[in-house]
C-alpha cells in the first residue's frame, strides 16, 4: 500500500511540473508578444512624429568650396534653413555673446565684412559651436550651464525659452572638440540635441526636441562612440558622425545611426570629406539646400552633398 501511495504521489508531482511548466511557457510567450506589440506600436508612433516621407541618405559629399577665412579657430556659421531670407550669420569662438547678421553670402564675403554685419548681444555667452538658428530663433547652450538650453528671439532681442537636457552636458558630445558638450542640429523633421553620457560608455545620444514647446519628445542611445569624432549632423532622421585624427587629417564619416532603422547602417560605406587635411569645430547640415556649413582651422566651409533612396 505503502509503495503505491508513492508512486502515485510521484505521478502527481510530475503532472503537477509539467502543467506548472506550460503555464510558464504561456506567460513567457505573452510577455513576448506584449513586448513586440509595444515596440512596433513605439515605431508607429515615431514615424508620425518624425513624418517617414523623409526618403533619402548620404551617399557622398561631392564638393566642397572656402567661402572665407575669418574668425578664430573654433566658430559656426550658418543660414536659418526653416526663413526664405538669405541672410548668413557668424557665431566666432567657443565662448562669446555676439551674434554677426549678414545680409547674404556676398556681403559676407567682402574684405571688410564686419563693418556692413548688424550685431546681436545675446544675454549670456554661448559655450561650445553646437549652436543653431532656426525659424528666427536661435537654440545655444548657455555657458556656464551644465545642460540648460536657451531659445533666443534674433530679431526682438530677447529670450522666449529654455529648457534643461536631462543627463546632457558632463562629458564632450565628440572627443576632438572639447568645447561642445551640447551640439544642437537641424534636419528635415526639426530640432535635435546631439551628447555623449559617461552612462553610455562615452556613445553619442541623440535627442528630439519640439523647437516651439521646448520639450524632450524622445531620446536614443546609438551605436556610435564619441571617441575620436570631430563634429556630427543630422539629416533625414539619420546621424552621421565625422571623426579624424587628434592631430588633424582627413575627415570621414564612419558611424551612421538611422533612427527608424531604415537603413542598413553596415553596408554604409565610410565617407571621406575631399580635398582638405585638417578638423571640423562645427558641421551644420541646411535641409532647405541639402547642403553642409562647416567651419574649420577658421575656414568657412559649404559641402555639397549626393544623397540617394534609403534601403
Amino acid at each position: 500500500l505503502l509503495t503505491r501511495i508513492e508512486r502515485a504521489q510521484r505521478d502527481i508531482d510530475y503532472f503537477g511540473s509539467v502543467t506548472d511548466s506550460n503555464t510558464c511557457i504561456e506567460v513567457h510567450e505573452d510577455l513576448v508578444k506584449q513586448q513586440l506589440f509595444e515596440e512596433a506600436e513605439e515605431k508607429k508612433k515615431l514615424k508620425l512624429m518624425l513624418n517617414a516621407s523623409c526618403d533619402h541618405m548620404l551617399a557622398g559629399i561631392k564638393s566642397l568650396k572656402i567661402v572665407k577665412k575669418t574668425g578664430d579657430k573654433h566658430g559656426s556659421w550658418m543660414k536659418d534653413p526653416g526663413k526664405k531670407h538669405t541672410k548668413i550669420y557668424l557665431l566666432n569662438g567657443s565662448v562669446n555673446n555676439v551674434i554677426l547678421e549678414f545680409a547674404n553670402i556676398m556681403t559676407f564675403m567682402e574684405s571688410n565684412h564686419t563693418l556692413k554685419a548688424r550685431r546681436v548681444t545675446l544675454p549670456f555667452h554661448w559655450e561650445g559651436t553646437g549652436h543653431i538658428i532656426y525659424q528666427g530663433f536661435l537654440f545655444y547652450h548657455r555657458y556656464g550651464s551644465l545642460n540648460e538650453i536657451i531659445k533666443f528671439n534674433i530679431q526682438k532681442r530677447r529670450i522666449t525659452d529654455q529648457m534643461l537636457l536631462p543627463g546632457a552636458g558632463r562629458i564632450p558630445a565628440y572627443q576632438l572638440s572639447p568645447s561642445t558638450k551640447i551640439d544642437l542640429a537641424i534636419d528635415e523633421q526639426g530640432l535635435w540635441a546631439i551628447h555623449a553620457e559617461p552612462e553610455t560608455g562615452g556613445n553619442i545620444v541623440i535627442t528630439k526636441i519640439n523647437h516651439i514647446t521646448m520639450a524632450v519628445e524622445h531620446t536614443w542611445d546609438t551605436s556610435c562612440n564619441s571617441k575620436d569624432a570631430e563634429a556630427a549632423f543630422m539629416a533625414c532622421n539619420t546621424l552621421y558622425v565625422v571623426y579624424n585624427l587628434p592631430s588633424g587629417g582627413t575627415s570621414r564619416i564612419q558611424c551612421v545611426y538611422d533612427v527608424l532603422d531604415a537603413v542598413n547602417t553596415y553596408e554604409i560605406p565610410v565617407l571621406h570629406f575631399p580635398k582638405r587635411q585638417g578638423s571640423h569645430s562645427a558641421i551644420h547640415y541646411n535641409p532647405k539646400e541639402k547642403q553642409l556649413f562647416a567651419w574649420g582651422d577658421g575656414s568657412q566651409i559649404i559641402y555639397r552633398l549626393h544623397t540617394k533612396q534609403k534601403v
